[in-house]
Order: structure tokens, then sequence, then C-alpha cells
């Protein structure tokens, strides 16, 4: 069965003048990551005034117009599983699901099915974005495995897109609550410090120099405090990888029960395996966008799940 063809039309921005044609190209087109534009450019995906251009290096010029061919997804080797869902909110273009602890985003090595994506194909009976790829189809964003709580996903490319510009500028409003060791000084606060993968270990992100990573902001509050613990709520102004984990960590008040950025001893690390509880205090609880093709504005909440109440009130004061 021969595969179709989506052509997208990208102009390179002024402020990509002079930069490898791959990365001008992801900031034209925050849809696709810059290593999805990589492999299109070398597999002559990428055409400027019919002629393809095959290598990612290339510098790219402001105002210069490319057309992007980018193939429909093949489809998945992982088959649609009949994983029981909570969802928030569904219409004909996007699903927002209420995503348990334990459960993976995507298929990786490791976790090949029994993922969400596993989930949304049996759910959406294959109608989901091709923008992700054969492994991620509808997936705009992520949230990690151990933390629970709200994820939107797109049917459709046209959502997709919408959804993903919202990622970019910034617009969407994501709110977690946390439970973190140790009660702030402050009633409030905000991190602004760059991430990038850990040089020691590449499983873990670390905050780095301004300019090495990517800028990371998250504003926090304190919502409760707790016997020598705390329920924070953290407002992202961006989305990186185990941000909320990171930042509060390099405030001193690290995730209880966070196995990679949390302490391995105290008295919190002994009451967590007391009680069962053997993730990052992490859940995703209000996401709020436009919609992308009604323009209707949402606002979603997710009640803490039953795992971290439980934390919470054994914690109370």
């Amino acid at each position: 069965m021969n595969r179709g063809v989506s052509i997208t039309q990208a102009t390179i921005p002024a402020e990509a003048d002079g930069w490898r044609l791959d990365r001008a190209l992801a900031a034209a087109l925050p849809t696709l990551s810059r290593e999805r534009l990589k492999v299109l450019i070398a597999a002559g995906e990428v055409t400027r005034g019919g002629n393809a251009t095959r290598d990612p290096a290339a510098k790219a010029r402001a105002g210069d117009g490319y057309a992007v061919a980018i193939p429909d997804p093949r489809p998945p080797g992982n088959a649609a599983q009949d994983i029981p869902l909570v969802v928030a909110y569904e219409d004909e273009h996007l699903i927002v699901v209420d995503k348990p602890a334990g459960l993976v985003v995507h298929p990786a090595a490791g976790n090949l099915d029994g993922t969400l994506v596993n989930a949304l194909l049996h759910h959406c009976h294959g109608q989901l974005s091709g923008i992700g790829g054969v492994a991620r189809p509808g997936i705009v964003h992520r949230i990690d495995k151990d933390t629970s709580g709200l994820i939107v996903a797109a049917k459709h490319d046209r959502a997709h897109e919408g959804l993903a510009r919202q990622f970019a500028d910034h617009s969407i409003e994501r709110r977690y609550l946390a439970i973190a060791d140790g009660v702030p000084l402050r009633q409030a606060g905000t991190v602004d410090a760059s991430l990038a993968r850990s040089e020691r270990d590449r499983r873990k992100v670390a905050i780095v120099a301004e300019g090495r990573g990517k800028r990371a902001v998250t504003h926090w509050r304190l919502v409760e405090p707790l016997d020598h613990a705390a329920l924070i709520e953290c407002r992202l102004e961006t989305g990186r990888t185990h941000q909320v984990r990171v930042h509060l960590a390099s405030i001193g008040h690290p995730l209880i029960g966070d196995p990679a950025y949390g302490p391995r001893g105290g008295r919190h690390f002994a009451l967590a395996n007391e009680l069962g509880f053997r993730r990052q205090a992490l859940h995703a609880a209000a996401l709020g966008f436009e919609h992308p093709v009604t323009r209707q504005a949402l606002s979603l909440q997710s009640n803490i799940p039953p795992d971290m109440q439980l934390l919470f009130s054994a914690l109370s004061v």
C-alpha cells in the first residue's frame, strides 16, 4: 500500500539567518523536531525551488522558502491495545487523558508496548496525527512515566500543529502539584535555569550555564506546609524534560520519592517505602489551552491520585 505525502511550506525567519538548515527549519516548523528534519533533509524530502538539498548543515538564509515533504507515518509496529483510559476531554480533534503513574507515554527501548500510544491507537481507532511519526502518533508533549496527570494528544495534523504552536510560544497553562522535601522559607519564587542532559549520567538532566542548554522557567508557590515537607504548585513557563524535578531539587526541595534527584535515605525515604510510594510525588493537575480548531478556551483539572493523597495525609501536620 502506497504511503501518502503532505507538503508543508516553510520560510526561514530572520533570527535563523546563517543557522544550519535543520536548526533553522525546526525554528520555522515547531511541529517537527530537528532530528526528524535531519532525516527528511537527508532523504531529499526538503526542496527549494524544486531542487532537493540533502545537507542538514547547509547554511540557511532568512526569507528563503522551502517545501518539506512529510510522508504519512507507517503503520506503527506497536499494536492497538485495550488499555483503560481516564478521559478528561475528547472530541473529533483531540483527546486529553488523565494518565496514571507508571504508564509510559510512547514506545521506546524497554517499553515497546503497553504505552499510552498503544492505548490511544485502540481508543481512537487509529485516528491520530501523523506528525509524531511511527512511534509517537498524536503525541504533542509528554510527561514522565512515573508522573501522573493530564496530557493532550491530537487526532489529526491540523490539531497537532495548532497545539504545537501554543507549546512553542508558551501559551499553554500547565500546573503541577508536587510533594517536596522541606518547607520553603518563601511563599513563592521562580527558578530560571537552563537544562541539558547530564554529562555524567545521560539518563538525568542537569542545570547548565546559560547558552549551553535549553532555557527552563518554573514558577512555584507554597500551597501547604507539611511535616518537614510541603505541597508546592509549579507553573511551567517552559516544558523541559524533568524540569520540575530538577528545578525544585536545585532550591533544596527535591520531590519525595524521586529516584533520580531525591535523597536515598532519611525520614521521607523511609515513609515512602512504608507506604509503598515508589515514584516522584508529582502530578500534572491543570492543563489549559485554546482549542486548535474551535478556538474555545479549555481549562481542565485533575485531582491528586490516591497514592499521592495517602502520602499527603501521612505528612499532614
